[in-house]
């Protein structure tokens, strides 16, 4: 029986180890983790702040004047009225046209 020698030995050894790396490296994941952004609904006229301040643009000072043009005029009679608290533009509003039900 032949013994190789010291140095075929350690360069086989470091062939396989490459290889195997190589195609680990170029292997494609078999399941794909994807995040998913769940929006939530939020109703103009039954929204708490944390509910407002998870729209785009809206922070607790506009929630909270959102919160106050409800107590003094009234429930909201479109989503469009939004634009009508101060601080509110069409800006914010086209953000968060999709999420907004009265």
């Amino acid at each position: 029986m032949k013994v190789l020698p010291l140095t075929a030995l350690s360069c086989a050894l470091l062939t396989t180890t490459l290889l195997f790396n190589a195609n680990l490296a170029s292997a494609t994941p078999t399941t794909a983790n994807e995040i998913v952004e769940v929006q939530q609904v939020v109703h103009l006229n039954k929204s708490t702040i944390d509910d407002l301040v998870t729209l785009k643009g809206i922070g607790h000072k506009k929630a909270q004047a959102i919160l106050m043009y409800r107590d003094k005029v009234g429930a909201f009679k479109s989503i469009d009225d939004l634009v009508n608290v101060k601080g509110i533009g069409e800006k914010i509003l086209a953000d968060n046209q999709g999420r907004l039900k009265i």
